[in-house]
């Protein structure tokens, strides 16, 4: 689009606005839209340096009203405007002919947009009628939703029988294991109270605390249950190989102590090294119940009678 207003013509017709009446820059700027019919409005940034430049040239002057200038024309600017009388009767003549010309510009772009927008909707309802013969059938489509619904089904059945058969499993090995618990519990306080009734008692106790250590520290590193690792071979290993430095004739009391003080000590550093599992401490826990047992009824021999 070609500029509005010439080289110096905006200049000319700002020296008429004011020969009209004095005027501040907004009052200016909005004169000019409606010369324009809207079409065309200056800026703050084209209006207000041109003042400052006709009030710098003498042209015009301004008073403060308000907090706001209002620009006034003074002689010498009548006196240029007069000088230049034709040039602005040719001015307004190219302002009308602009106005016409940015009219029929906008009108060929509405039209032209208009044009595109209608093009643009009978393709897309072209599109929209190719796509819908696309669809498949609600009823076929209805059919296969119940189909993926009964199978997605049957495989949570599925799913749940196994999962039964499972816990089940689970169940029966537990209870094996309990059984295998209570049987050690019986070998381990049978061979303690054996060794009470030949008068070994210290050596009892540090038999059964190493058959338990054995069984929890082979729990803790992983060894098979029951394998030949998880426990001594005999009473006599047992005491040699694990409280080998105790010293029956010493104090039994304070024997008995440093013998549980080893005892945690050692199965503390198993679990430290090699990490304890929830399953693991599952075991241990009834492990150490089997051992509690033991040593509490060969330490309390009233609570085996009381049983």
């Amino acid at each position: 689009m070609p500029p509005v207003f010439a080289h110096g013509r905006l200049r000319l017709y700002l020296l008429k606005l004011l020969d009209e009446a004095p005027r501040h820059g907004y009052e200016v700027i909005r004169l000019l839209e409606e010369r324009f019919q809207g079409l065309y409005a200056p800026s703050a940034g084209t209006v207000y340096p041109r003042l400052a430049k006709l009030e710098a040239e003498g042209l015009v002057t301004h008073a403060t009203e308000g907090g706001r200038k209002v620009y006034s024309i003074t002689e010498a600017g009548r006196a240029e405007l007069a000088g230049r009388g034709g040039e602005l009767a040719d001015l307004e003549l190219e302002i009308r002919e602009s106005v016409s010309e940015l009219a029929a510009e906008i009108r060929d772009d509405v039209r032209g947009a208009a044009g595109k927008l209608r093009s643009e909707m009978r393709a897309a309802a072209t599109a929209s009628r190719s796509t819908s013969s696309a669809f498949p059938d609600p009823k076929e489509e209805l059919r296969r939703a119940r189909q993926e619904w009964k199978e997605q089904a049957r495989r949570a059945r599925e799913e749940w029988k196994e999962q039964t058969r499972q816990a089940r499993a689970e169940a029966q090995s537990a209870k094996r294991q309990a059984k295998e618990f209570q049987r050690i519990a019986q070998q381990v306080q049978d061979q303690v109270q054996d060794r009470m009734a030949r008068g070994e008692w210290p050596k009892g106790v540090w038999e059964g605390i190493s058959d338990i250590t054995a069984q929890l520290g082979s729990l803790v590193t992983g060894s098979a249950h029951g394998s030949p690792s998880a426990r001594p071979a005999s009473p006599e290993q047992a005491v040699s190989d694990w409280a080998e430095d105790i010293d029956a004739a010493a104090d039994p009391a304070r024997e008995l102590d440093r013998l549980l003080d080893r005892f945690r000590d050692d199965i503390r550093d198993a679990a430290r090294d090699h990490g304890v599992s929830r399953d693991q401490m599952t075991e241990a826990r009834r492990h150490l119940g089997v051992a509690a047992d033991s040593l509490l009824s060969l330490l309390k021999p009233e609570r085996s009678a009381d049983r």
